[in-house]
């Protein structure tokens, strides 16, 4: 009876040690799979960092660089703009000052037919005839002083005017009651200017108060 028992247990045994190793193994693969998934999930993760941050640092960079680049080309050009703009405006008064100092030298050897005009009226009042000539010579001086005047000279005012060394020459002093000190009062060869550019200032005589006799 005991020979009978201890014949059927072994099989028994080794079925149910069989059937724990497949469970085993199955729970060691589930095992694995599980640690592999994690160590994927975690390489992913590692990766998608490895990745993203350089790509955001490198793209600030370029938009840093480019937004310094472009500032510093806005203010070239800005300094280009207005260096440009104060050229032109100097190249205007250059061509301004040029073109009026031309005509000032011009208008100095005019006036000096001028005052031979003038040199010869004072002659004509002690001519009394003939009466046409000094008429003839009124209609040429008159045509002569419009044309002038459109040219844009000026006659310096100066008789009774207070002297202005920027207008007015001193070349003598003159003893008057009737002007104040310090003023003109005669005129020997008169001034011009143009554009308010002295042409030729008026030569005069100062006046000043009579010395006490």
């Amino acid at each position: 009876m005991d020979d009978k028992k201890d014949n059927k247990n072994p099989f028994q045994n080794n079925e149910e040690s069989e059937e724990t190793l497949n469970t085993q193994e199955t729970e060691h693969k589930e095992e694995n799979k599980e640690e592999n998934k994690i160590q994927q999930e975690a390489d992913v993760d590692s990766t998608e960092d490895s990745n993203e941050d350089p790509n955001k640092d490198s793209n600030k960079e370029s938009k840093d660089s480019y937004k310094e680049k472009y500032e510093e080309l806005n203010n070239k050009y800005l300094r280009l703009a207005a260096d440009f703009d104060n050229f032109r405006k100097r190249t205007i008064q250059e061509k301004q000052d040029l073109s009026e100092f031309t005509t000032c030298e011009v208008l100095k050897k005019v006036v000096q037919i001028l005052d031979t005009f003038e040199r010869a009226n004072e002659h004509l009042k002690n001519i009394e005839e003939p009466k046409t000539l000094k008429e003839g010579y009124d209609v040429v001086y008159k045509q002569f002083i419009d044309t002038l005047k459109k040219l844009g000279l000026e006659e310096i005012e100066a008789i009774g005017k207070e002297f202005d060394p920027q207008e007015h020459e001193a070349i003598t002093q003159v003893e008057s009651d009737e002007i104040e000190a310090g003023h003109v009062a005669l005129v020997a060869q008169k001034g011009y200017k143009y554009n308010k550019r002295i042409v030729r200032p008026a030569f005069v005589g100062v006046a000043k108060k009579k010395e006490d006799e």
